[in-house]
């Protein structure tokens, strides 16, 4: 894949996941969420950090399946073959 295209791919997926962070994170305290693993240690950062990188995983997917569904199909795709 070339740079441009990852680039395509990191760079929105970035700033929306800055945007989703700061949104999420301005209406939820991570201290108070009920964790399903029960009780560990982790601090608001570590919590704000995974939050992050988890937002921007997932957006991240996103803009590479949007890159390679808008990718034109081969010539030997486009061939119209009538039912017989």
């Amino acid at each position: 894949m070339k740079s441009h295209h990852l680039m395509w791919i990191f760079w929105p997926s970035f700033l929306v996941a800055c945007l989703l962070e700061a949104v999420v994170f301005t209406f939820v305290d991570p201290l108070e969420i009920m964790w399903p693993l029960g009780d560990f240690e982790v601090t608001r950062q570590g919590i704000y950090t995974l939050g992050f990188f988890l937002f921007w995983s997932v957006v991240g997917f996103a803009c590479a399946l949007t890159l390679y569904l808008a990718q034109p199909p081969q010539a030997s795709e486009w061939r119209w073959h009538p039912r017989r």
